[in-house]
Order: structure tokens, then sequence, then C-alpha cells
């Protein structure tokens, strides 16, 4: 946060508040339905209010790509803008609706974003929420988003305040979240999926931490003291406020079943470090003390950190000019729109490219599948609501006006006809067919979307909970993809998902693939503008995507061993880190330099080139299990025709340490080798790219 003044300012005020508070008001303050207390001037507040990947829940808003999406563009810099972008919007939005006298959920400024959870499993159905598998791009993503969305452009206070969620140890299955308990060692604790809350933290100074449903080695994440102040507080020096996912209270009696009533498991959440309660469980807290399970002062000092928080965003004391915001809204919108596209773009993996892409005016052009003409595809989910949405088809038909388009949507998402009436399956793929048949080139549009991949209690199809069941797509999209290559020999699939998938043994015969996530209101133009060639895709997958049949250990179990490209001894389908691109720069003279590294980058191209330089420790030391190789830096690079430059980038010194089996982080006692290239240098990525990594062993 910028202004330490301003924060100690904030906690003085918000002390002498909480002085003139009853017992009962203090606690109706820790509920997030924060009722008013009319003799302080403390209006009502709602805490809840969500902005993933865009301010959600609260009418018109930008809808950005989702979550996994902006981190496959590996752009720091781009998601820290972003994030400012949201937190401006959020806040005139904000304005507008305090101007009509409505606070209700979803309208104020504190924002239950972003989700910095490590995907350990492809087939967790909130996967798409995250940043992905690897913990520094998390981190790094993270605190460029938080930055972004607390700092803003102007003040000392807070423009929104950011919550990173699930603390801790959380990523499926969606089904027993509720009950579930993590069972995770100290070292992939501290080695996984610690470090992007602890960097957040540090780095930058989140205002917000939610605890996750599970239990971690058996106590509940938001009754657990190891996690909200051992670490947390006392050892990264956390100032802000904490608050339980929604029913996680509930949870740590009637699921968890950790404490015998619901008075207890209050009780124990807020001595244990749970400040604000997402549920209705904190109406027990004035019995709680009563029957002296619970001091009053532990309350006070949540209550002292809650009201610090409002405090810094200024809003409470405030008359919100309706009409100003609506115009500075409406003046905003084409730079969020222009930004949008931008994002959008950057976050387009090409994953297989014959030689067919890019696509040049074909005379005739099939746009074939469920998600070709899909709004819900490009949303996501915890998004707005976009004032113009731009689909893959339409997209495809601004990008060539002189093509002749056949459509056909072929299938549905995951079911086996279209039309209810219709009396056999399939009912609509000789359409598709015929299509394909004819066509120059066939564009199919496949995935899924969050109605099948999400959150529990979010997903309408069969499986409820969200997770995936497999990698493979559902099997309406496999016979339509199937005959479609039955047909033609010429097939681009462009993947809308959240996530991993294996198109089978399809997946040899189509020409190109390109992964689009759920790329927001501009994803269908930028889909368009990649497969014609207006933009060079510069995205890198932030997850492996496997084959299906080797993801085959237990969901439910914690351990790396196995899991993500940092510990995965197999080859991939699509490592971590890999894209193709239609044009590179090239890369040279890797030098150790006093605190990091050089190289000199190149050009050789005719037109203006850019990409995120990728770079890779691996460290060897006898008797400790270390990654085979980690990510420790990105750096984004534009370079015009033909310019060559010197390159530095900095080794940090938190990435370049190891950690043991006690969870110790220290410096590796072995040998520590550097990659950089624009992929991680596994055999695999080597084989697809065709392009080895540079390497340096450092001195020691």
């Amino acid at each position: 946060m910028k202004s330490e003044i301003m924060r100690r300012k904030a906690q003085k005020r918000a002390r002498e508040l909480v002085k003139q508070m009853s017992l009962e008001e203090k606690a109706g303050q820790m509920l997030y339905q924060a009722p008013a207390i009319p003799h302080l001037g403390l209006p009502a507040y709602n805490w809840w209010n969500e902005a993933l990947h865009g301010v959600a829940r609260a009418g018109l808003a930008t809808v950005f790509p989702q979550s996994i999406g902006l981190a496959a563009t590996f752009d720091l810099e781009l998601l820290e803008t972003i994030g400012a972008a949201i937190a401006e919007e959020g806040r005139l939005k904000n304005a507008i609706y305090r101007a009509e006298g409505e606070r209700g959920i979803y309208k104020g400024l504190t924002y239950w974003s972003p989700n910095i959870n490590i995907v350990r499993d492809p087939r967790w159905g909130r996967a798409h929420e995250t940043y992905g598998e690897d913990p520094y791009l998390t981190a790094a993503m993270g605190t460029a988003f938080v930055k972004g969305m607390q700092e803003g452009e102007e003040g000392d206070g807070l423009t929104a305040a950011a919550c990173i969620k699930h603390f801790a140890v959380h990523s499926g299955p969606e089904e027993t979240r509720h009950g579930f308990d993590a069972e995770v060692t100290q070292q992939d604790l501290m080695d996984t999926y610690l470090p992007a809350f602890e960097r957040v933290v540090r780095d930058a100074q989140v205002a917000g931490v939610m605890g996750a449903y599970n239990a971690v080695n058996g106590v509940p994440c938001c009754a657990n003291a190891y996690l909200q102040q051992d670490l947390l507080r006392k050892e990264w020096g956390f100032e802000g406020y904490t608050v339980s996912d929604c029913g996680a209270i509930s949870d740590i009696s009637e699921r968890h079943h950790y404490t015998a009533t619901k008075v207890e498991a209050a009780a124990v959440a807020v001595q244990n470090g749970c400040d604000l309660n997402c549920g209705s469980m904190y109406g027990y807290l004035l019995e709680a003390v009563q029957k002296g399970y619970l001091k009053e002062e532990v309350i006070d000092q949540s209550v002292e950190r809650l009201l610090t928080i409002r405090l810094m965003l200024d809003m409470d004391g405030l008359e919100a000019d309706g009409k100003t915001a609506v115009q500075s809204w409406l003046t905003k919108q084409p730079s969020y729109e222009v930004l949008n596209l931008k994002a959008a773009e950057k976050s387009m993996v090409l994953l297989k490219n014959d030689g067919i892409l890019p696509l040049v005016h074909p005379e005739t052009i099939a746009v074939i599948g469920p998600n070709a003409r899909s709004l819900t595809a490009l949303e996501g989910n915890y998004h707005g609501t976009a004032a113009n949405m731009t689909t893959v088809l339409q997209g495809l038909q601004e990008a060539l006006p002189d093509s002749q388009f056949l459509v056909s949507e072929g299938c549905h998402l995951y079911k086996n006809k279209l039309e209810a009436m219709s009396q056999k399956p399939d009912d609509q793929l000789a359409e598709a067919v015929a299509f394909a048949r004819y066509a120059q080139v066939s564009v199919v549009c496949l995935g899924l979307d969050p109605s099948i991949e999400g959150e529990l209690g979010d997903a309408s199809n069969e499986y409820a909970a969200g997770d995936k069941h497999s990698l493979y797509l559902p099997e309406s999209q496999r016979r339509l993809l199937k005959a479609v290559c039955d047909v033609s020999d010429q097939v681009v699939v462009v993947l809308l998902s959240g996530g991993a998938l294996d198109l089978g043994e399809e997946e040899v015969r189509v020409n190109a693939v390109l992964q689009a996530w759920y790329p927001g209101a501009m994803g269908g133009k930028a889909v368009a503008e990649v497969l014609t060639g207006r933009v060079n895709p510069t995205g890198r997958l932030p997850v492996t995507f496997y084959y299906n049949e080797q993801v085959n250990w237990d969901f439910e179990d914690y351990a790396m061993t196995g899991k993500t490209y940092r510990y995965f001894k197999e080859k991939p389908l699509y490592p971590f880190g890999y894209g193709l691109s239609y044009r590179k720069l090239t890369i040279s003279e890797l030098q150790e330099e006093a605190g990091g590294i050089s190289y000199i980058a190149y050009n050789p191209h005719e037109q203006e080139t850019e990409m995120i330089v990728q770079v890779y420790a691996r460290f060897t030391e006898q008797g400790l299990r270390t990654a085979n190789y980690q990510l420790v830096a990105v750096q984004p690079l534009c370079l015009q025709a033909g310019e060559r430059r010197h390159m530095h980038i900095p080794l940090p010194d938190y990435w370049m340490q190891v950690v043991d089996e006690e969870g110790k982080r220290r410096p590796c006692r072995g040998r520590a080798v550097i990659y950089v290239g624009d992929h991680q240098p596994d055999v695999r990525s080597e084989e697809l790219s065709s392009e080895p990594c540079l390497s340096i062993v450092l001195k020691k």
C-alpha cells in the first residue's frame, strides 16, 4: 500500500471508533453484510464483491480474458495495467450505485480477487480462475494485479482492496471441498502451495486474504493458527484483513467436525485469525463471549482491521456524484476496450501449425462447432456484463469480408443432440460434414465453457461439481471432430477452455490448434486476428497439457511428486511455457553478470516483433528432491525490425533457492544451471519448437 502514513492514520481512527461500539455492534461489523452504526456515522457496507477478470456481477463492465488467459500472456506490466483499469472502473461503478442509495452485494470496493491457488491437477474445475501451475508465475502475476488494483494512479489510500484466495492448499476436488483435508508435506507447502501467497503479501501488501474451505493437515483453514497467525501475520508481516470463504465457518463444525458446536466454530475461527465471516456464523459471537470461548479484545482487534480497510478506501464519508461518475465511465470505455483487445491477443497460444496459418483469404470457410457463436465461452466465470461481445464467428467474418462462410453448430457442447425433439443423436452432424467437405478450410470451435468446468454449484451438466472427469472433449465434440477430419485435410481447431484438453486420435490429424481460453468480450476478434496473421501469437502455456492417460494419480493426492512441469517425468502433449509464433526474436551470448544474467536479443524480421523471454533454473543437490526446472524470471521484449539489444535480467534471491524437507528455503549446496529461451528447457519443448534454450552454469 502506497502510504504508510495513511495506514497509521486509518488505524488510529478505527481504534477510536471501536472504543465507542457495543459488543453487539462490533460483532455485527464482522459479518460481510455489516450493518450501519448511525451514532458513529458509519453506513452499512457489504464486503462481498468480485473482480477476477473485470468488475463482476454488478451490471455493465469490461470483461477481460479469464485469469488463466491473462497468465498465458506472461506479461506482468500488462496485468498491472489491467488491475488498475478494473479498480478504476469499479470505483466509478461504486460511485454510480452510491449516488442512487445502493450499497448491496457486489457494489463495494473490497474485491475478493485474485485467485492465486496452484493448479496441481488439470481436472480441477476452477483452474481457469488461477494463474496456472507455477509458483513464480502465479506470485508475479498476483503481485502485478494487486499492485495495479490497489495503487491506481492517484491518492494515498486504496483505489480498491484486493483479496488473495484461497488460503491455502486448495485445488479441488470441488465435490468434497467443504470437508476435505489436504495432507501436504512441509516441503510441498513451502515449495509449491504458499510462495505466491507470501510474495503477494510481502511485495504488494495486499489488503485481504480469504481462507479456504478445506483443512490442511487436519486443521480447517479458517481456524488454522499456523496459517493465519504464525505465517501470515508474524512471519510475513500481513496487516490487512482476513475473510472466510462463503460458508467455511459453518464447515468447521458441520463438515470438518473440528468443533462440537457452531458457537465454538465461530469462536475458534476468530481466535485463530479470521476477521470477517462470509456467511452468518459470526452471529454466534455474542454467545461465544458470554460462554467464555472468546475474549472481547480479540473481537476488537478484528474490527479495527476491518474498519482500517474501509477508511483507507475513503468511500463512506464521500458524497457520490453519479452524473460525473457516469460521464467519466463513458469517457474511459474506449481505452478499456483497447486494453481488453490487447490482453486477448496476447493470451492466445498457438499449439500446432503445419503451415496452414495464417489463413490467406480462403474463398470458402466452414466455421463449425458449439463454441463458434458462444457468448458463455467468451466470459468465463465471475464476470460482468459486457456492452459488446465478439464471437469467434463474428471475428472471422469481420477479418475475412471477402470469404464465403458456411456455419454449423454441428453438435451440442456435451449432450448427444442439439434439438430435444430429434429422434436420434448427432442430429446436425451431417450439415457440419457437408460444409467441411466443400469448404476450402474448416475452423472447428470446440472446448468447454463454465457450465461444465467451474466452481461447485455453478456447473449445469451431469457432473454438477464442475471438475473434469477426463481431459478428452465431450463425446459429442469428439464425434464431430472425427467426422470433419474424415472429409477435410484443412482443419484448424480453436479451443475455448479453462485448461488442458487432449484431442485424442484427432490431434495428429488436424493442421493447427489455437488455445483461446475464455478470452473475454473481445475474444472472437483476437482469435480472428491471430488466425489471419494480423497478430503474431506470443502467448505461452501457464499449465501443462498432458495426454489424458498420463493423469493417473488420485485427484485427492496433494503430493507434488509427478505433477506439473516441475516434477513430471514423462513427455507431455504440450509443455508449460510452450507456444508457437509466426516470427520470433533470436537470443545469443548468454553470460553471468552481477545479480543476474545478460544476453543479446536480435530481431531478424522486417516487422516489429515481441517475445516473452523465460528464465529457468535447475538445482542439483545430493539427497534433496528438487524440481526438474523452475521458472525464476520472465522478461518481455519488443524489438524493431533489425534491432539488436543487450539485455540484463536480475535473478531474484527468493526464487534462486531450494526448499528442504523441513520447508526451509535456502541456497542450493550443489549445482545451479540457468536456461534462457522462449520455452522451458525440456526435450518435448525443443522437439515442438526446434529451438534449444541457451544455458549457463552459475559460478559458486
